[in-house]
């Protein structure tokens, strides 16, 4: 039997198990015991996400560039799995009994350098949605960009409908996609010695094998998310390391 953080070869199978279709809420369970055993890391990653994300919407606000909130706070889901690595090796170092402190997880992500591979896949999706995004809006405002004050009117006008609709669905796309390329990826490479490729494909099965409890998974990611930004990002400093430390349990779960 396989244990935590031994070294796999590449060419080894990786087998993906079955869970039950309600698995999700014991991931939560979970996130949250790790949460209240490390209160200092998990608060401080929280509270760090906030102070960044209230500096970003000041300085794009600042250089006039409004316009881009909604698309920056879409990319979101493409790089919270890069930001939240140090929560998973926090929650690995609990599950192996070793010592945790603010210090050794905000270091994690310097461990295998696959993890920097795989951080710029994520880093690239997010540009190419920032400009998609951006594509999208000029195109249906035929290059006219609103007033930056009247921009959330304009786009809760019924005639501005398929800008939204279509919009979310272009977003959902990239987001569905990371989803599956990365929900076990970042923890897998940070716990095993294998290569960005098979540690994505290991990630794509496991969301193939279990479809409903992966949909109940993201869905609720999804919602944490929401409430974090229509919380104007308060919400974010408990909700996101919450869902971070149960990412750890869940391809725990997941990966055998």
């Amino acid at each position: 039997m396989i244990s935590v953080s031994e070294p796999i070869p590449a060419n080894q199978p990786q087998p993906v198990r079955q869970i039950q279709n309600d698995r999700p809420w014991h991931w939560l369970a979970m996130g949250w015991r790790d949460m209240t055993r490390t209160p200092q890391v998990s608060l401080a990653y929280g509270a760090g996400l906030v102070i960044v994300s209230y500096l970003l919407v000041l300085g794009l606000w600042q250089a006039d560039l409004g316009y881009l909130v909604l698309p920056m706070a879409g990319g979101f889901f493409l790089i919270a799995p890069l930001i939240a690595i140090g929560l998973y090796d926090t929650s690995r170092r609990l599950q192996l009994g070793e010592s945790v402190n603010l210090a050794s997880a905000l270091t994690s992500w310097r461990r295998p350098v696959q993890i920097a591979s795989f951080g710029i896949v994520l880093l690239l999706i997010h540009f190419a949605w920032t400009r998609v995004a951006l594509l999208w809006f000029a195109l249906y405002f035929h290059g006219e960009t609103p007033p930056l004050d009247a921009v959330p009117f304009y786009l809760i006008e019924a005639q501005n409908l398929p800008f939204l609709v279509i919009g979310t669905l272009i977003g959902g796309a990239f987001a569905i996609s990371v989803f599956a390329a990365s929900v076990v990826s970042l923890p897998l490479l940070l716990d095993r010695d294998i290569d960005v490729i098979t540690a994505i494909i290991i990630s794509v099965r496991a969301v193939l094998r279990n479809p409903k409890a992966m949909a109940l998974w993201a869905g609720l990611i999804v919602l944490f998310t929401a409430v974090g930004l229509a919380t104007f990002f308060i919400g974010l400093g408990l909700l996101f390391p919450l869902v971070a430390h149960a990412t750890w349990h869940a391809y725990r779960d997941l990966v055998a």
